[in-house]
């Protein structure tokens, strides 16, 4: 009898099987609402917790919710929610592991509050605001003792006592004197205050019924300071700047500073010919920091190195000069955490002979770790995703990190760093939803462009994919121009196959993660043969024999949006296009971008000085060739991409030819719409998309147009 149960369980688990992936959906756009996002993750001091930045959707309201959890390193327990708040970020652990500090804006007669830091014990009880500062603080940053958090805040001393009597007129009336005035992401106008930059504030963290005291202003002056960090003896506050008026007119150069705990004058300790980010110092003096050099002439492209210099007086000196790949380098997508995000940086072993880094190479970004001594790297994590965020605890010898790919969101991850080759997964917010969804990892191709280069792209078919049906084809363009798609979660690209598109991305020269001459080779020559390697990649699709060659379509953001726009001027195989956050008018853009082109990295001169250089890679010039019908899509408060130097344009350009064409405005929205944006606008413009490819390259009308 029981040689008859075998077979029966054999057929029984197949037919379980086979109806759990029936039963699976297509994503949706409006899946959006449901996604959980894990962001900045801080490992506890001695290894045993890591506290994290969970954001979910609140679809009534339209807006993101964000909240502090714990899960300890092991995976014994299931994480668990340690703030109650709404807009909780930046948790940062106390020295001694007892409490952690964070930042909190709340509601006050239904409007956010700017936000506040807080202080909570770890051991139970309430969180306490310990700064209310007008305009707000943020990034809080401990000091080695435990005694003082070092943060940033906007606010003038004067203004933290209350003015009494009657209130003076305040001119709203704006005198500028700087060609870059208006930044993106600053809510509204867009407009930068000169007389408010960011400053080092601290204050000494109050015993639990004392009240908040000894807060100081640390830094001064016109330039803002950012990326602060303290001193391993506490002694000095260090922090990176670009101490230069209108630094926009000469190549990129930072330094990192140090100023006293307690004030006074801030001195530069660290240069080099060009620019500085994230850093990390050393128990013994020295400091280990991501830096690009400017070169000579400039170059559109630089790719990031890893140094490390001994202080005090020490000379800089460039780990990974032969490594001919991206330093902290990351992948463009549309999934990075809303909030709570927080910058990578390397991190120093305990016997200060290694360091931690994330390396962006060829669609994939993974952990390495480098030799101090003679620069030899070797990998800590492997494989197709990106690791996107990450910290180690204070040897480095447990590392948390959040992991992407192609079909998971993203979720938090434990490594030894001895034997870290089977991370463990801390966290399964997303297992639920993305169970239930039919998604297909993308296919890896390889491909060679007109001159022999190799290009790397993806191909991502549709959940019921059938190799003897003609399905349309759909180009994704990344923007940057210096940024790389790879292997990591976009919802779009999923969509759009699961709308029954084929969706082709590939990294054209320019990108990053393919070495300095692949990513600087579109220097003045933008756009340019960046086109033809787009046009092989389409060819090398098509060539595979399930591509429909009458509907094919292109979009792409930001730089994307400029190929987009130049493609449809280049060729009439593309059907439908969309372009997204673009850039028409180079001239224009020259004069309204919220960063200048004054240094020479795309053009030799300025607009006036060589029109026709200008004219002649703008895709408006050649307007009247366009036939491809053609959206865009627009953020109003966009200030990288100016509106009017982009869709603007051509919109007005394209009605006047009486040509199928639409522009989609998103009020409220910067350049950071398809990331960042409201939830809602988020899934309109995925619509928007979708909707105008359906339109001509489906012949569905899933959204009406005029």
């Amino acid at each position: 009898m029981k040689r008859h149960l075998i077979p029966f369980a054999i057929v029984f688990t197949a037919l379980a099987t086979f109806l759990s992936a029936v039963e699976k959906r297509a994503i949706t756009e409006k899946d959006l609402f449901k996604f959980v996002w894990v962001a900045d993750p801080q490992i506890a001091p001695d290894g045993s917790q890591v506290v994290f930045v969970r954001v979910n959707v609140n679809e009534k309201a339209d807006q993101y919710e964000s909240s502090l959890w714990v899960v300890k390193a092991d995976g014994s327990d299931a994480p668990r929610q340690l703030t109650g708040g709404t807009r909780d970020t930046s948790p940062r652990w106390s020295p001694d592991g007892r409490r952690l500090a964070f930042t909190r804006s709340i509601d006050k007669d239904g409007h956010a509050q700017p936000a506040q830091i807080y202080v909570m014990p770890m051991n139970g009880g309430e969180a306490r605001a310990i700064t209310d500062i007008p305009r707000g603080a943020s990034g809080p940053e401990w000091s080695p003792d435990g005694r003082t958090i070092a943060f940033s805040a906007t606010a003038k001393p004067d203004e933290l006592t209350p003015k009494t009597g009657e209130k003076p007129h305040e001119s709203d009336v704006r005198v500028i004197a700087d060609a870059v005035y208006r930044a993106n992401g600053i809510s509204g106008s867009g407009f930068v205050d000169r007389d408010r930059p960011a400053q080092i504030w601290t204050i000494a963290v109050p015993a639990p019924d004392a009240t908040p005291s000894s807060l100081k202003r640390i830094t001064a002056g016109e330039f803002p300071t950012g990326n602060y960090r303290w001193s391993t003896d506490g002694s000095q506050i260090l922090f990176v700047a670009d101490r230069r008026r209108e630094s926009y007119y000469y190549p990129s150069d930072s330094d990192i500073y140090a100023v006293p705990k307690d004030g006074g004058e801030a001195k530069a300790i660290v240069s080099i010919d060009g620019s500085i980010g994230a850093y990390a110092a050393s128990p013994d003096g020295r400091i280990a920091f991501i830096g690009m050099i400017a070169g000579t002439p400039e170059r559109s492209f630089t790719q990031p190195d890893l140094w490390v210099v001994d202080l005090p007086g020490g000379t800089p000196r460039n780990l990974t000069a032969t490594y001919d790949f991206d330093m902290n380098g990351g992948l463009g997508g549309d999934q990075r955490s809303p909030r709570g995000g927080s910058p990578a940086g390397p991190i120093w072993s305990r016997d200060g002979r290694s360091l931690l880094i994330k390396v962006g190479e060829q669609g994939d970004t993974n952990l390495k770790r480098v030799d101090v001594a003679s620069g030899r790297i070797e990998s800590v994590t492997t494989g197709h995703h990106e690791v996107m965020s990450y910290t180690a605890d204070a040897g480095a010898s447990t590392i948390a990190f959040v992991r992407s790919t192609p079909t998971v969101l993203g979720d938090l991850y434990v490594a030894d760093a001895a034997s870290p080759a089977a991370p463990k997964q801390l966290t399964k917010f997303n297992d639920d939803l993305f169970g239930q969804l039919a998604m297909n990892e993308p296919e890896e191709i390889w491909y060679t462009s007109f001159d022999g280069k190799k290009i790397q792209g993806w191909i991502l078919k549709p959940p019921s994919f059938d190799p003897s049906t003609k399905y349309p084809l759909i180009l994704e363009i990344h923007g940057g121009p210096h940024s790389a798609y790879g292997n990591t979660f976009t919802h779009e690209f999923q969509w759009m196959a699961a709308k029954g598109y084929v969706v082709l991305y590939t990294n054209p020269r320019g990108s990053s993660n393919y070495g300095q001459e692949f990513g600087n080779i579109i220097q003045f020559n933008y756009p340019g043969d960046d086109y033809k390697d787009l046009m092989a990649g389409v060819d090398e699709v098509v060539k595979k024999g399930y591509i429909d060659e009458t509907r094919i379509g292109v979009t792409g953001g930001s730089g994307g949006g400029l190929l987009t726009n130049w493609v449809v001027t280049q060729t009439t195989r593309f059907k439908a296009a969309v372009s997204q956050r673009d850039i028409s008018d180079w001239a224009n853009f020259w004069y309204t971008a919220d960063f200048t082109l004054f240094t020479p990295t795309w053009f030799h001169k300025a607009p006036f000085e060589d029109p026709a250089e200008f004219a002649k890679r703008s895709p408006i010039t050649y307007a009247d060739k366009i036939q491809t019908p053609l959206m865009f899509i627009l953020g109003d408060e966009d200030y990288r991409t100016p509106p009017g130097a982009g869709g603007e344009d051509l919109f007005r350009a394209l009605k006047y030819l009486k040509r199928p064409t639409v522009m989609v405005r998103f009020p409220g929205e910067n350049h950071e719409l398809s990331r960042s944006g409201k939830p809602w606008h988020r899934v309109e413009r995925l619509q928007h998309i979708v909707g105008w490819f359906d339109k001509y390259l489906m012949g569905k009308a899933t959204v009406t147009y005029p």
